[in-house]
């Protein structure tokens, strides 16, 4: 028989959102919570505690002679969740253990996206920089052998390579920065309308390359947004120049922007083969491309939409992906309106 907690106690473990558990001395589990019963099954008072937590890590130690201490156990795949958990353990009067499950999902999932973007970084530098010291050796070793076009065309693709790994350090570079000061909220009065025609300004001799307009529609009582001017001028730049790269040869890119409450709509469109929905919830991540021969191809860092998605957080607006396989993709911006 399972002795009857207390109810002081009972009430005190309930009120825990986390997993807890208290377990007697012949490791049987006396008391678990609303919150325990849910993730390891609703008989676990009276059950084994070995039974209840069927881990290898957590069974070897609540074995040890000294399982009271400190020592914290990191458990996965507990009993059948996906989710992370560290289990704790502190000794209580009369022989009992108070076990705490405590979840870290979600630190172990931005531990995972560090170590991912650390690999995609070093991948990302590693292949133009293979290229460079290729052709550049080629060049040492054979120079007298190679003839003047050759040797032209070789030092074009250095030229490209090394263009290609300063765009990918300076969206880093970029990318940490914006990360650094997410938590300051923008304030200036910042037009919208100048920085659109800027941006427009720099992108005619790609749009003309491409033979493709850039049609813009911009509402004549648009209020100005609370912004930093120069990440509002980036994103846009992003946003632009994606639509190029990624829209059909020939047809426009469409440009707008239109109040909308407290907020202001800015959409930028292309007429592209678009994006399918399984990538579009994951086009935002470091790095993630979903052609990615396509992609480093046209020139792209694979940061470009991650470096938006950074900037529209700290503006504390919203970004929304709508994409259509064979018409083509729209991005919608809402920022606020500065109030003076």
């Amino acid at each position: 028989m399972v002795a009857e907690p207390a109810e002081s106690s009972r009430s005190l473990i309930e009120g825990l959102r986390e997993p807890t558990l208290v377990v007697g001395k012949d490791g049987r589990v006396t008391l678990g919570n609303a919150a325990a019963r849910k993730l390891l099954g609703q008989s676990v008072e009276g059950s084994v505690l070995s039974q209840v937590i069927a881990h290898p890590a957590a069974t070897e130690w609540l074995e040890r002679p000294d399982r009271g201490s400190a020592e914290e156990v990191e458990l996965s795949a507990l009993a059948g969740s996906r989710r992370h958990w560290l289990m704790r353990m502190a000794p209580l009067q009369d022989g009992l253990l108070l076990i705490r499950l405590i979840d870290r999902s979600e630190a172990h999932a931005a531990e995972q996206m560090r170590v991912d973007f650390v690999a995609n970084a070093s991948h990302e530098l590693r292949t133009p920089l293979a290229t460079l010291i290729g052709y550049t050796e080629t060049l040492r070793e054979q120079g007298g052998d190679i003839d003047p076009e050759t040797r032209e065309r070789f030092l074009g693709v250095i030229d490209d390579e090394a263009h290609r790994m300063q765009s990918v350090v300076e969206d880093l570079i970029s990318l940490s920065r914006i990360e650094a000061e997410r938590f300051s909220t923008p304030t200036d009065a910042v037009g919208l309308p100048a920085l659109i025609q800027q941006v427009v300004e720099n992108s005619r001799r790609a749009a003309n390359e491409r033979a493709s307009r850039l049609d813009v529609s911009i509402a004549a009582d648009l209020p100005p947004i609370a912004a930093d001017s120069g990440q509002i001028l980036q994103l846009l730049d992003n946003l632009v120049t994606n639509a190029l790269r990624y829209g059909t040869p020939g047809t426009p890119v469409t440009i707008s922007a239109e109040p909308e409450g407290a907020m202001v709509h800015l959409v930028i469109g292309d007429e592209g083969e678009g994006i399918a929905p399984e990538h579009v919830r994951r086009v935002t991540e470091r790095f993630y491309r979903v052609d990615t021969s396509r992609s480093r191809a046209l020139g792209g860092t694979g940061l470009g939409l991650s470096i938006v998605k950074h900037i529209v957080e700290r503006h504390r607006g919203r970004l929304t992906i709508e994409s259509k396989l064979g018409v083509g993709t729209r991005m919608h911006v809402l920022l606020p309106v500065h109030r003076s």
